[in-house]
């Protein structure tokens, strides 16, 4: 069972991702900001940190590079509107699993899911 942190201040918008997350075994947290996420990974670092785009107190690749210098073994993802050329741009040398797309469902948390089983 994976251990999956979303870090977003609407986790209402991707019920149907969580719920998929869930429904193939993974425990899923959520962190309603930047903050809250960097606090869960000190207290117990999850298999993967899930950035849903711009936090309220912080942007999506300013998070991550704050979790790979808590602990650099808590791979991530995120969500953002970019194209995979702009994203993977914008997030090199971040280590990124992927980027998912601003509304992800069911079949994005399957892929996320492979992606990650993939390094595991």
């Amino acid at each position: 069972m994976a251990h999956i942190l979303i870090a977003s201040a609407r986790p209402d918008a991707l019920a149907g991702f969580i719920a998929a997350l869930a429904q193939a075994g993974s425990r899923v947290d959520i962190a309603p900001s930047a903050k809250a996420a960097q606090e869960a990974v000190r207290h117990e670092p999850p298999a993967l940190c899930l950035v849903d785009g711009d936090l309220p107190d912080m942007k999506a690749l300013g998070l991550v590079s704050r979790l790979i210098e808590i602990n650099a073994c808590v791979t991530s993802a995120v969500v953002s509107p970019l194209s995979d050329a702009a994203f993977h741009e914008a997030g090199e040398g971040l280590g990124i699993l992927l980027r998912l797309p601003p509304h992800p469902g069911p079949a994005e948390a399957q892929t996320l899911l492979a992606a990650l089983a993939a390094i595991a």
